[in-house]
């Protein structure tokens, strides 16, 4: 491909139709891969799918990869597609807040999450400043199907429950980092002030998130789940590690600051240092890696747990998450 594309490898020569050409079919396709395997675990037809939320940077044309995708599963020609395009890492945080809204809101629905990326978009030959970056980012897909009950038969029961959700964008830190398409593909910045930002920040947007989950004892009976715990002042009191953590590993800087500002115990971000270790970041795809390591663990993971994800604002998705016990 390289050898026929040299334009591909010269930063300096127009690449962007080749860029856009190759990843047209191939960014849907490895979306199905995920998705097909996602489907047969929830236990049901494709035909049941109402909502189909689909998150890439790496296709940029319409019709877009959403009604590719739709297509290649068998989708009924009434699902309700979103395309979320260009939100870089928080892609998937945010593709799973919007299918927690939808399915909420809509009886009976049931939202497939699909988040497909591929670096050819952003490939070029190294040339001594974009080493890290192309060693740290890969190619993936990732799919999770979302619903809100009542339970259909057949169908699976739900491995997490996504019981709060918000989005914060750090103030005046556009610049820090950011995606920008030009005629060589899409050119990255990433400003090494990108952890310590991130660290400054990240504990008062997991407290706003378990702040909205906090339920009232009253409204609690006998058969109802606990409320989650209130780790809502410094450090949490020490309660961030009676957590579970889903962290997008958007590099080791990032994943060691985050342990530091909450103290985490050692284990804690192992599930998002091994994806990291093995499939490299693979952007917004790269937090159903995580889950999806989190499920397969030898160890019961505690009741209650956190999904963080950061990319270009800075913006930063926060998610109280429950195992259903």
């Amino acid at each position: 491909t390289v050898a026929a594309h040299p334009e591909l490898l010269d930063r300096e020569l127009p690449s962007l139709d080749t860029r856009v050409d190759m990843t047209a079919d191939a960014v849907p396709k490895l979306a199905q891969c995920a998705a097909a395997k996602a489907i047969a675990e929830w236990g049901r037809p494709a035909a049941d799918i109402t909502h189909l939320v689909f998150s890439t940077y790496s296709a940029c044309q319409a019709p877009s990869a959403d009604l590719r995708l739709a297509a290649l599963l068998g989708l009924r020609p009434t699902v309700s597609r979103t395309m979320l395009s260009l939100h870089g890492c928080y892609g998937g945080g945010r593709a799973l807040s919007l299918a927690k809204e939808l399915a909420e809101n809509n009886r009976g629905a049931r939202v497939l999450v699909a988040c497909s990326e591929m670096t050819l978009v952003c490939f070029g030959a190294p040339d001594g400043g974009n080493i890290v970056g192309h060693a740290l980012f890969g190619d993936g897909a990732g799919a999770v199907v979302v619903g809100a009950g009542p339970f259909l038969d057949g169908e699976r029961r739900p491995i997490f429950e996504m019981v709060s959700a918000t989005q914060t964008t750090i103030p005046r830190t556009e610049h820090a980092l950011g995606m920008r398409v030009s005629g060589g593909g899409i050119d990255f910045h990433l400003a090494i002030q990108v952890p310590t930002l991130v660290g400054q920040n990240v504990e008062q947007c997991l407290v706003d998130a378990f702040r909205g989950a906090i339920v009232d004892d009253d409204d609690h009976d006998g058969g109802a789940a606990p409320p989650p715990p209130s780790p809502c002042s410094g450090n949490g009191n020490g309660r961030w590690n009676d957590l579970f953590w889903a962290v997008h590993p958007g590099g080791r800087p990032i994943l060691d600051k985050i342990d530091k500002v909450l103290m985490l115990e050692a284990e804690k971000l192992a599930a998002s240092r091994h994806v990291l270790r093995e499939y490299g970041n693979l952007s917004g795809a790269t937090i159903v890696f995580v889950l999806d390591e989190l499920r397969r663990g030898r160890s019961p993971l505690p009741e209650w747990g956190a999904l963080l994800a950061f990319g270009p604002g800075i913006t930063i998705e926060a998610m109280v998450l429950r195992c259903p016990r």
